[in-house]
């Protein structure tokens, strides 16, 4: 009997971010928002209702689903997200030939919406372990494509929409999706059980530890860790979206920029947002992940409190987009981290349930800032506020550091 071709590990990685560029084009919807809104004959915000249901639904699908996920493997588990995401954007062109807005939300909102989250969490724990020796690097790779991808397909969506119109726009897009997510879900595949890339040795690895735990999402569910990480990541979430809503506006008052130069920054909060997925991921494999989310933290708390304040362009610019690189990075640094804490048995389960609070941290973020902002009339306090959130997370963070240090502490002490 022969034994099957072990895969290339950084094709399986190519995979990934195939599937993530594709889904991660939900980032484009503003682009989309002008000429379907047209077509329905109602004001932006009444369209934006579409992304808002699918990012909920992300959030939910990724939680509820993570364990089936588990179950069935990546090929299974992509290839439904493919399906999914490519049907909902297909359905999307239905729903605007038809002119259906409740039809345009079931497709793109709850269809599509599930179709991200599972599309979203399919990659994460075959990565981590096919790169036991890069770990945040690895997951990074595939969650920048999601950052990075409204640059690849936003002028896309609008090439196609003033090129065959909105419904084939639809159309088309959906059968590019199905055919990108597809043949990536294809190829990927979980590694030989105990695998370790040539010439890599965990114990002999100064940067590299053990994984504290390797429990279920059940088990992980009930851990104090699994509430700091959520927490942290609520935050780090419900800020980072308040600041990319209120981008424009801030550099308009702060920097008196037009509002055409202050759109041309918010491009470039894109590229930002997918490089710090990569950069700070990287990172952290050799700053250590809970080093690296006290460092997101503690910058941040000085980032919001002063950039209201800053008057110098290159400064204020450096900052804002520091921060951008880490509302990313919070995101492709998390993957590796569930992994050291809870290890690999049902990382993406319990991936998924940490997701859930992007969920209600989309909901939450621009929710607190419009109240804030309209009942204080400042721009300054409102930012101040999420300082102050920023603090809590710093807490909760140092929290972490703690409980894994011990944790490290007590499982060398028991192997003595």
């Amino acid at each position: 009997m022969t034994t099957p071709k072990l895969k290339n590990r950084w094709l399986i990685a190519l995979s990934a971010i195939g599937i993530h560029i594709s889904i991660g084009s939900v980032y484009a919807y503003s682009v989309m928002t002008n000429p379907v809104k047209g077509i329905f004959d109602v004001e932006g915000s009444t369209i934006k209702w579409a992304f808002k249901i699918a990012i909920l639904f992300l959030g939910f699908s990724a939680a509820f689903l993570g364990p089936w996920v588990e179950k069935v493997g990546p090929r299974v588990s992509g290839t439904a997200a493919g399906i999914l995401y490519g049907v909902g954007i297909l359905g999307s062109g239905v729903a605007v030939q038809i002119e259906s807005l409740i039809l345009f939300y079931a497709c793109y909102g709850v269809i599509g919406g599930i179709g991200l989250g599972l599309g979203y969490i399919t990659p994460v724990s075959t990565l981590v372990k096919w790169f036991p020796d890069k770990r945040g690097l690895a997951t990074g790779m595939a969650i920048m494509g999601f950052g990075l991808s409204a640059l690849i397909f936003g002028p896309v969506m609008q090439y196609l929409f003033d090129g065959v119109g909105v419904t084939n726009a639809f159309y088309i897009l959906g059968v590019v999706y199905l055919v990108l997510i597809l043949s990536s879900a294809r190829y990927i595949e979980r590694p030989p059980v105990g695998y370790a890339p040539q010439g890599f040795d965990k114990s002999a690895s100064k940067t590299i530890k053990e994984d504290i735990s390797n429990i279920t999402a059940k088990e992980a569910f009930h851990s104090r860790r699994f509430y700091y990480i959520w927490i942290m990541m609520f935050i780090n979430i419900s800020c980072g979206i308040a600041i990319i809503s209120a981008a424009s506006p801030l550099m308009q008052e702060k920097l008196d920029y037009t509002p055409m130069e202050a759109a041309a920054v918010v491009g470039l909060i894109g590229v930002f947002n997918g490089l710090g997925r990569l950069l700070w991921s990287g990172l952290s494999d050799y700053l250590g992940r809970p080093n690296t989310y006290v460092l997101f933290f503690a910058f941040q708390i000085l980032a919001f409190y002063f950039l209201p304040q800053i008057r110098t362009e290159l400064i204020f610019l450096t900052i804002l987009f520091t921060v951008i690189t880490m509302y990313g990075g919070g995101f492709a640094t998390l993957p590796a981290f569930l992994g050291d804490l809870f290890g690999t048995k049902q990382l993406g389960a319990i991936h998924g349930l940490v997701l859930a609070s992007w969920a209600l941290a989309g909901v939450a973020g621009p929710t607190i800032y419009d109240v804030v902002k309209q009942t204080t009339g400042s721009l300054d306090i409102t930012l101040k506020v999420f300082s102050g959130l920023f603090v809590l997370a710093f807490i909760i963070s140092l929290l972490m550091k703690h409980s894994v240090n011990s944790a490290y502490k007590l499982k060398n002490e028991a192997l003595a």
